[in-house]
């Protein structure tokens, strides 16, 4: 049953009423989201599950009205999110990560680790944690231009005192550091504070950005974001750019600046710019509970998103079922090589062995949907040897996932493929299938 607001507004001269800026029971978000007069939407989330907020986020992008414009704050735990198209062997230090490859472990993270999450947008690999924003704005595509929601967030820092951010070239925020930092040599010209990434439908526009307000793991993003492996994957799909970044609040003197002010203002500047009605303004502004609700008027959606709408709405949990899918996660992966020496499609010189392995050991593998097509395992400086060698280790090794190999399992393979072998003596073989495992992740 609706619950009654005291505010009404009149329909028409025949003296028809309609109430308007009712709360809801939050079951009725997908109904009110999708519903065709909703042309104006603001949500905050309650979660910071980033299977949850990207499931929410697409559920709007598909189901929410043609015509409408739609702003979706969230802040996610500590992951790491890399773009639909990328690689995570290349883009990640999965070392470091929530092991999700072990059944035991799937949806369980444990302790504080960072997750992994590939999105369904293009862009770069990110970090995300308590202190970074995102935002996403979803509009009609007729309207869509890629600097359009970047300024609007320029905008509302410039309100909070972080006037020394602006919109470049590749649709990011950067910063320019204050006079005082200006003068270290060492300090970049620049710091990146906020990337984007962006969705084109047929109709409909998605951008979602980050934004570095306050994170505490400003200085440990290369941890994270640093694959061991980088020196030897060569890989089709969307490679990252890197640029030093930087916190919001390092360059902003103001005592007030906080995580809510810097969102208030974001939902201020949403509102001027797409024409919202001011209750909706109001409602979204207020919207602090620590349950999820739903405010309506009209022609707007406003309030609070959270967990209990993925149990509630199918289409979202499905989506969550999907993202924390390890096929989504691993096997969506583009072709790629890994290779310890040079190969035609990558000349590149590569970084020494560890100094455990022989001189002559030669590992390549290329993968398709992140499973092994072709490899060359091999020990023995003796090319008849070592043939024999990969031949053998490419028949236990043909068709594995990747994301599936362990280090036990390395150990495994390669004791199948190379016992009895010139030179695969078994401390030679546990430092191979170390060696492999810290660079491909099968920890």
């Amino acid at each position: 049953m609706l619950a009654r607001s005291c505010a009404f507004a009149r329909l028409n001269a025949r003296s028809q009423w309609v109430r308007y800026n009712s709360s809801y029971p939050i079951h009725r978000f997908a109904e009110l989201a999708s519903r065709p007069s909703s042309r104006h939407q603001i949500y905050q989330s309650l979660s910071t599950d980033p299977y949850v907020n990207l499931s929410i986020e697409h559920f709007l992008l598909e189901k929410a009205p043609a015509d409408s414009s739609i702003l979706f704050l969230y802040i996610n735990r500590p992951c790491v999110v890399i773009g639909r198209n990328q690689n995570p062997w290349l883009e990640t230090d999965l070392r470091v990560l929530h092991n999700d490859r072990r059944p035991e472990n799937k949806n369980t993270p444990q302790d504080d680790a960072a997750v992994f999450v590939r999105r369904r947008s293009g862009g770069g690999a990110v970090f995300h944690d308590e202190g970074n924003l995102n935002y996403s704005v979803i509009s009609p595509r007729t309207s869509f231009t890629r600097d359009k929601h970047a300024e609007m967030v320029v905008r509302a820092l410039h309100r909070v005192g972080a006037v020394n951010t602006s919109v470049n070239v590749r649709h990011d925020i950067v910063m320019t550091p204050g006079e005082e930092l200006q003068k270290d040599p060492h300090e970049p010209p620049t710091r990146k504070v906020s990337g984007s990434a962006f969705k084109l439908t047929r109709h409909r526009a998605l951008h979602h950005g980050t934004c570095l307000l306050d994170s505490p793991n400003i200085h440990d993003l290369g941890r994270f974001l640093r694959s061991p492996a980088r020196g030897l994957i060569q890989a089709r799909g969307v490679d990252s750019v890197r640029s030093p970044v930087g916190n919001v609040s390092r360059d902003v003197a103001d005592s007030f600046f906080s995580m809510q002010a810097v969102m208030d203002n974001v939902i201020e500047e949403f509102a001027r710019l797409y024409g919202v009605h001011s209750d909706a303004l109001l409602r979204a502004r207020r919207a602090r509970a620590l349950e999820p609700e739903i405010f309506a008027g009209d022609d707007w959606v406003s309030g609070t998103v959270g967990e209990a709408h993925e149990e509630q709405e199918p289409q979202i949990r499905k989506g969550v079922d999907e993202l924390r899918s390890l096929e989504w996660k691993y096997t969506q992966t583009p072709q790629f090589t890994f290779s310890t020496y040079p190969i035609e499609d990558d000349p590149r010189e590569r970084p020494p062995l560890p100094s455990s392995l022989p001189p002559s050991t030669r590992a390549f593998l290329r993968l398709k949907h992140g499973a092994v097509i072709e490899s060359n395992i091999s020990l023995s400086s003796d090319e008849t040897v070592a043939s024999e060698q990969a031949t053998r280790v490419h028949q236990v090794l043909n068709g594995q996932k990747l994301h599936e190999i362990t280090l036990e399992r390395w150990v495994e393979i390669l004791q199948q493929g190379l016992a009895g072998t010139d030179g695969a003596t078994e401390s030679v073989v546990q430092e191979l299938s170390r060696f492999l495992g810290d660079m491909l992740g099968g920890h």
